[in-house]
């Protein structure tokens, strides 16, 4: 039986589990392990608030992962929660892990009394799709990436 918790600051461990798992996953280590953000840096980010961190446990080994982020919003005193990541490993899929850590995202979505749990989907990605169409509405939309430095001389 696979198990959904969310990680806290002592989970470390388990956190750089879930982005190895992510980088295998994505067929992408170098981004996700390449480089391993200090101890410090990952410890910051799990006791922020605003991270939030959800695995799938098959016994001690990550096999589900989210990575996501609480967005207060500025017009009105409510946010949104951002589905940043979420991947599982090729050995567990089609088990309704992903389905589950996106059900466990909404419940702490719920208990804080956010408005929305969003997430992006590139249009080639059809097992997402389906997955999210499942469990939400869509909207046609289009996502920029823009340059911190850009406009400098």
């Amino acid at each position: 039986m696979t198990a959904i918790r969310t990680l806290a600051p002592a989970d470390l461990p388990l956190m750089r589990a879930m982005l190895a798992m992510l980088g295998e996953a994505f067929e992408d280590p170098a981004h996700y392990v390449g480089v391993p953000a200090p101890d410090a840096y990952l410890s910051d980010l799990l006791c922020s608030r605003m991270f939030i961190a959800v695995v799938a446990l098959d016994g001690s080994e990550v096999v589900g992962g989210i990575a996501a982020y609480e967005l207060p919003k500025f017009e009105q005193a409510r946010s949104d929660i951002y589905l940043y990541d979420i991947a599982v490993a090729a050995s567990h899929r089609r088990r309704g892990i992903a389905t589950a850590l996106i059900a466990h995202l909404q419940q702490i979505a719920a208990a804080r009394g956010t408005s929305v749990v969003y997430v992006q989907a590139h249009r080639d990605d059809a097992p997402a799709i389906a997955l999210y169409t499942k469990l939400g509405v869509g909207e046609d939309v289009l996502h920029f990436d823009l340059a911190p430095d850009a406009g400098r001389d």
